[in-house]
């Protein structure tokens, strides 16, 4: 394992090994020395997405593990939906911490993998010492299976994570067109995306996912066409069944977890999003209110959309390497 590194078009590939954990191959970076930091990515991304704090993490004093998780990149893409359950998540982050010989670390997660962080400190919080979420504020289980909840509140309107539900089709859509996908969700929904340019609760007539998404005038300044170029090529690669796996298995984590519905996170923890990031409009940080009991702070970065880790690192890791610093110190 090398020192931290980060030059070149993609930071850390020359720190990649792969690691054989619960039934499949995961492709991780491993990056530095010290107590261990695991950094989850979320949906449509790749452990690319941590570049900007894979290094000061390091240079902190940890040892950083950032997987593409199951379905992504360069780990294993199972064919079977009910591969892609909370239960399997879960237990591929905590496989990673078994191969290293640690019994805790930080979790940090981003989008869905803030959802599966958020869920093994339900789930194993002896293995957690402290738990980041980015963008999805910890929810409480809801009283019945998401997509009937999804149905009679949506109707007729297009909801994505109803569309991510037929079988084949939304996997050729985005599959079919890779660069316009990444260029419309990284770029596209930036926070100065107006609501009436993103198309997502329009009544469900023809037509997919794509087409639903604004078309961004130029990249914004956080993401390079370098940066862009590798998400399109890995993604062309892969397709998008993987994560669009993991919204299959919506109503399959609900009836998993009926054991947790009370169960609150109690391990000390932190929450981050950007501002304008829409996604707290339907989930909003209050929702944690009496269920993460040692919250030591919500950071809410004025301006910043959904990336919040890509579009203003500065901003994201100085809280990130104080919460870790104070519930993980470097030994």
């Amino acid at each position: 394992m090398s020192a931290p590194a980060g030059t070149g078009p993609v930071p850390y590939e020359d720190d990649r090994r792969t690691v054989a954990v619960n039934g499949v191959e995961l492709s991780v970076i491993d990056v530095g020395t010290g107590p261990p930091i695991i950094l989850a990515h979320g949906f449509p991304e790749l452990s690319f997405s941590w570049r900007h704090q894979i290094g000061p993490l390091a240079a902190a004093g940890h040892r950083v593990l950032a997987p593409d998780q199951r379905g992504y990149g360069r780990s294993s893409r199972p064919t079977d939906v009910a591969d892609y359950d909370i239960v399997h998540l879960t237990d591929d982050l905590l496989g990673l911490l078994d191969d290293i010989g640690e019994e805790r670390a930080v979790f940090v997660g981003h989008d869905w993998g803030s959802i599966v962080v958020w869920a093994l400190a339900q789930r194993a919080p002896e293995r957690v010492a402290g738990v980041v979420g980015m963008s999805v504020p910890f929810v409480p289980r809801p009283s019945g299976p998401p997509t009937e909840i999804m149905r009679a509140l949506f109707g007729e309107m297009f909801f994505y994570m109803l569309y991510f539900q037929e079988p084949g089709v939304p996997d050729a859509e985005l599959g079919g067109d890779a660069a316009t996908m990444m260029r419309r969700m990284l770029a596209g929904l930036g926070p100065d995306a107006t609501p009436a340019a993103v198309d997502m609760f329009a009544p469900r007539a023809e037509g997919g996912f794509i087409p639903r998404l604004p078309e961004p005038t130029a990249l914004p300044e956080w993401l390079s066409p370098s940066d862009l170029d590798h998400y399109v090529d890995e993604f062309t690669r892969t397709g998008f069944t993987g994560g669009i796996n993991w919204y299959r298995n919506l109503d399959r984590n609900w009836a998993l977890t009926e054991a947790l519905a009370e169960t609150r996170v109690t391990v000390p923890a932190l929450f981050i999003a950007g501002g304008a990031d829409p996604v707290l409009l339907m989930s909003p940080p209050s929702n944690m209110d009496e269920w993460v009991t040692d919250l030591r702070g919500s950071v809410i970065i004025d301006g910043a959309g959904h990336w919040v880790q890509q579009e203003r690192p500065d901003e994201v890791n100085a809280p990130l390497l104080d919460f870790i610093g104070s519930v993980l110190p470097p030994s």
